[in-house]
């Protein structure tokens, strides 16, 4: 039996509270999953789990061994990132990367400069992986994962913020002149509005000015999960679209997309890079990190356009 093997798809049980769910994360049959764990249980001479038709429950064997079997595990991986770091030092970044970001931002900035990076490093083979979904970055075996906003699990995950993510309220020329120009946020409630579905706050917009704050539960006219489509919508004249500027900004330059509201700020955001904080990030990981933050900070290229148009405040 191969201990360290069963070790891990232990842990995943116990994880996930279900042989079914361990074996799909782990690309086994629930059969395999548990012809392991059985002789795991009899290496150990102990029951580990309680199984059940509904659930599957740690044991008291279960949960002593939990914490040292996630401790050997956790060891036996650093032992494989040192050998893989002392490897990539030797002959240079090399092997996979894989790379999660949101779709808009993947495709609008991400793939191009995973590309020139890629250039640079030609023994590396980059994975993108490009969704809206929020996965989980550990359980899906993401290198680097690029996020708008916050990190779901402090405790998991190591944070490196990259550039300011801003927000920006636009509309087609076409559509002000039908249907006017919101001189407050207020009057947005009188309005069709383009909501990106993965806010925060749902349908609550917030706004500052100064001293001023502002909340306004607007009606959405159509929803999304993703920006792109939610800005072609706008350009079509569908409504006031909740942007960024990262995606907003040709549209905003060409005329095509008008921003409203300007003299109020939306709430500030980050895009960050995500990667496990159980240990350090390989030197590819570094490296991609180091480029990335070269080519955002301090100012995005993107925000560094619209200020020189004057469209966006310093």
């Amino acid at each position: 039996m191969d201990q360290l093997r069963a070790m891990e798809i232990f842990v995943e049980v116990a994880r996930w509270r279900s042989f079914s769910e361990a074996g799909r994360r782990l690309g086994l049959t629930r059969a395999m999953v548990s012809k392991h764990i059985l002789q795991l249980e009899q290496r150990l001479q102990a029951r580990l789990l309680h199984r059940s038709t509904r659930e599957v429950s740690l044991t008291e064997a279960g949960l002593a061994y939990l914490a040292p079997c996630q401790a050997t595990l956790a060891q036996a991986q650093e032992a494989l990132r040192a050998l893989a770091h002392s490897s990539e030092a030797g002959a240079g970044l090399a092997g996979p990367l894989r790379i999660q970001a949101p779709s808009s931002f993947g495709s609008a900035w991400l793939a191009d400069a995973v590309a020139r990076f890629s250039a640079l490093h030609p023994q590396l083979t980059p994975m993108l992986y490009v969704d809206d979904a929020l996965l989980d970055p550990i359980a899906h075996g993401f290198d680097l994962t690029i996020r708008v906003g916050g990190i779901p699990d402090v405790h998991a995950l190591a944070m490196r913020p990259l550039a300011p993510c801003r927000g920006v309220l636009c509309a087609s020329p076409d559509y002000l002149q039908r249907y006017g120009v919101p001189r407050s946020p207020q009057e947005l409630q009188q309005h069709r509005c383009l909501h990106f579905s993965h806010l925060t706050d749902g349908t609550l917009w917030q706004f500052s000015r100064g001293d001023e704050r502002e909340s306004v539960r607007v009606m959405a006219a159509f929803t999304a999960n993703n920006g792109l489509v939610l800005q072609q919508a706008a350009e079509r004249g569908l409504g006031i679209v909740y942007n960024t500027t990262f995606l907003a900004w040709r549209a905003l330059l060409a005329g095509t997309l008008v921003p409203v509201l300007s003299d109020w700020t939306l709430p500030l955001n980050h895009l960050s890079a995500l990667y496990p904080a159980s240990r350090q990030p390989s030197a590819k990981v570094r490296a991609l990190i180091d480029f990335l933050l070269a080519e955002y900070q301090p100012v995005p290229p993107w925000d560094r356009e619209l200020q020189a148009a004057g469209l966006l405040l310093s």
